[in-house]
């Protein structure tokens, strides 16, 4: 086990209190911005993993799952392997369904270029009018889309950059809104804490979304003072523009306990989007492995200065199995909600 440097620990320790205290006066006194984005599918953490670990990930994230969470990650090798392919299909909330694939592919001698696809189903509803509030026999339904291209490489031996550019789509019945964005991030792996890490992110940094579609056209007469005007002139109702839920993530991933078949894993994310308050997620992961096979036990803490929230902790329990030269995995995760009912997360991955 390596000797971990105390006066490093220190002051580690006196970054993320100072992160606390100030997240938790942001609380305290600022006026929340709930609900004034769209998108904020962007935001729901996606994968077994990052979520068991209560989204605190930005630092510990590698492969397909971290073209979502830190693009930088990407090209940070799990068990000496950078490729990747990562697939999850759960049920969210309210029976919305919610997919995400990502997979990373190395194209130089140490960067990836990463391909990930994220869509939300909200399913079909029923349309309601004022006169028949029971429904009117028609269904509408909604739906959220994201794409996004990744580069990501080592720029030293301990320190990793990435970006990713991607088209963020949402839709519901006949209306449609679309803008593309910029996600930035990168790790620095130390020599001090047994390896400790540190990360940051910057999320779904771009351009303003506007629903338009046929329920904004409108006839209209310019001159109803003349007569003769015409009252059918094809017109459009221009909406609010609204801004993505951009972020900006802290994180920091030690290795209190490092041996050669057994890990305990502490991470801590300070987290910051344009649309809530200054928050910090907790997690911890225990692991035992071998160059065969890897066993992870993971639990979470999200959200910890915020109260308009329905779910706090998390817990979860990966495996990965090396078949010839590939390793396969899977991972879990239990959500339990107060109120919305409880949420299960499986993934699927391949690393070669």
């Amino acid at each position: 086990m390596r000797v971990i440097d105390m006066a490093f620990f220190r002051r580690l320790a006196c970054i993320l209190c100072a992160l606390l205290v100030v997240g938790g006066m942001t609380q305290a006194h600022a006026q929340s911005r709930s609900g004034s984005s769209v998108a904020t599918f962007l935001t729901l953490g996606t994968g077994a993993k990052g979520s068991a670990l209560g989204h605190a990930y930005t630092a510990m994230a590698a492969g397909g799952d971290a073209l979502f969470w830190n693009p930088g990650a990407a090209a940070v090798p799990y068990q000496g392997q950078v490729g990747n392919a990562f697939f999850t299909r759960y049920d969210w909330i309210a029976d919305i369904g919610y997919s995400a694939a990502g997979v990373t592919i190395p194209v130089t001698g140490t960067g990836v270029v990463g391909l990930s696809i994220a869509s939300v189903d909200y399913g079909r509803m029923d349309v309601r009018t004022e006169a028949q509030p029971e429904g009117n026999g028609e269904t509408f339904g909604a739906s959220d889309f994201s794409f996004g291209l990744t580069y990501s490489q080592p720029l030293t031996s301990s320190f990793y950059f990435g970006g990713t550019v991607k088209s963020v789509r949402q839709t519901i019945r006949d209306m449609r809104a679309s803008t593309i964005a910029v996600d930035l991030g990168f790790v620095l792996e130390t020599r001090y804490l047994n390896g400790a890490k540190l990360a940051a992110s910057i999320m779904n940094f771009g351009g303003k979304m506007q629903m338009a579609g046929v329920n904004t056209s409108i006839f209209v007469d310019v001159a109803p003072d003349n007569s003769g005007s015409n009252p059918d002139i094809p017109a459009d109702l221009a909406l609010d523009q609204w801004d993505l839920p951009l972020s900006f993530k802290f994180g920091v991933a030690v290795p209190v306990l490092n041996t050669n078949n057994v890990q305990l894993l502490l991470l801590a994310d300070s987290h910051q989007t344009n649309d809530n308050d200054l928050n910090s997620d907790l997690g911890a992961q225990f692991q035992y492995g071998n160059r065969t096979f890897t066993f992870n036990l993971r639990a979470g803490y999200k959200d910890m200065f915020l109260d308009n929230v329905d779910n706090h902790v998390s817990y979860g329990a990966g495996l990965d199995i090396r078949v010839a030269s590939v390793r396969v995995g899977f991972d879990y995760a239990y959500l339990p909600f107060d109120f919305l009912g409880d949420t299960q997360l499986m993934d699927f991955r391949i690393y070669f």
